[in-house]
């Protein structure tokens, strides 16, 4: 009669490792083949590096603008950019004068 009273506690602690297991074995997964275990590590440090340079591209650009915004100061204006952009924009220039357009650098 003993052994029918450990049969069944048999069966649970069985199941309870076999299902402690199966989650061990599920978290060792996710460390090595997760969105940030071992083998997402390089794509995410590729990532990091092209996000890198595109934000000092960006940084770049911002400070360009910085600056033509501080020249169109409304108080204050650069006359030679306020000159550039109203021929540019608006085709506007003397009948002595000869334009020559030029690529624009990026």
């Amino acid at each position: 009669m003993k052994t029918s009273r450990r049969e069944p506690k048999f069966v649970k602690d069985r199941t309870v490792q076999a299902g402690a297991l199966v989650a061990l074995l599920l978290m060792g997964g996710f460390v090595v083949a997760g969105p940030s275990g071992f083998l997402a590590w390089s794509e995410n440090e590729r990532l990091l590096v092209q996000h890198e340079k595109q934000i000092a591209q960006l940084s770049a650009l911002r400070g360009q603008l910085r600056n033509r915004v501080d020249l169109l100061d409304p108080h204050q204006a650069d006359p030679d950019l306020a000159g550039e952009l109203l021929r540019r924009n608006l085709n506007v220039a003397h009948p002595d004068e000869m334009v020559m357009l030029l690529p624009q650098q990026r």
